[in-house]
Formats: C-alpha cells, structure tokens, sequence
C-alpha cells in the first residue's frame, strides 16, 4: 500500500479480517429474515465479510471502505467469487468515508469491526439517528469486537439486545 493509506490507516483503524466461524455464529444469533435486509459493511477492507454475507439471503450487501487499494481488492475479489453456497448476487464494495456515508432508507443489518477511532464512530452513530429520524425503519447494528461500546450505548435510538465478549447486537428503539 503506498504511504497515503498507510498514513489513513494510522489515524482510523488497521484492517483486520472477520473470522468466518465467528462470522456465521454472529449472524445466525439475529434469527432475522435476512430477505429483509440490506447488510452494510462500514469499513469492509478487501471484501471478506461481504462474501461471508452474500451466503445469507440479503436483499444486497454492500461495503464501504476508504482505503482505495482495499476497495480495488473488494471489488476484485466480488466479480472473481464463486461459490455453491451464495444467496445474495447483489454485492458491492463503495470507496467512500464511511464517517459521512448517506445511509440507505431500507432495513438494514450495519456490520462494524472496529473500523473507527472514538470520535469517527461517534460520527457514524450521529448519521445513523439522523437517517433513522427521517427515515425510521429496522436496524441492526451487529458490532464484532466491541471496545466502543459505549458510544452505541449512549445513543438514544438503539438498544443493546445481545452482548458476549466477543460481539453486541443493537436495535432500534
């Protein structure tokens, strides 16, 4: 990576990939109808977690990264997986700041792996309640690694549903 991206990766977060057993308990855990949703992947990297997802029966899954050589990765990885057990073909990986990112106006399941410092995911969780606001709807916030909780947990418009030590699960209010 050139040392742009490195230098952003020293003041977000370093890119670790999703664990995939870990992956599939977390998301089994919803007992959701995933038809219903959109999984959103903020911070997705080289697109791991969004094959992982495509395996599920969402009504799409999209990634957002701001590193341009990871979302390049994403991209190449999506149009080269094949797999039997895919259930979703609508995958795509957005270079974009996930800090401004317009939230869609449908259900969706938010994935986050630490992909921000304090203050960014502070940010995110404000645009969330501003789109939830204008928009409400089912959410989900599905937060792997959670050292931030507590800035979900101070959001007045969602609710910690689940916790172990190694994931929460928040919904909307």
């Amino acid at each position: 990576m050139g040392w742009r991206n490195r230098l952003l990766g020293v003041f977000h977060t370093p890119y670790q990939p999703t664990e995939p057993a870990l992956f599939r308990e977390m998301l089994d855990s919803l007992s959701i109808d995933y038809g219903q949703y959109t999984f959103l992947d903020l911070g997705s990297g080289k697109g791991r977690t969004l094959l992982m997802a495509s395996e599920y029966p969402f009504r799409r899954v999209i990634g957002v990264e701001l590193l341009p050589e990871l979302n390049q990765l994403a991209k190449e990885n999506i149009s080269e997986f094949q797999s039997d057990a895919r259930k979703c073909s609508a995958i795509e990986s957005l270079y974009e700041d996930a800090r401004t990112f317009a939230f869609p106006d449908e259900p969706l399941l938010v994935y986050l792996f630490n992909p921000f410092l304090e203050s960014g995911l502070a940010q995110v969780v404000r645009n969330l309640e501003q789109s939830l606001r204008a928009h409400p709807r089912p959410v989900i916030v599905l937060y792997h690694n959670p050292l931030l909780a507590n800035v979900l947990d101070a959001s007045p418009l969602l609710k910690r549903t689940k916790s172990t030590h190694q994931y929460s699960v928040y919904r909307v209010l």
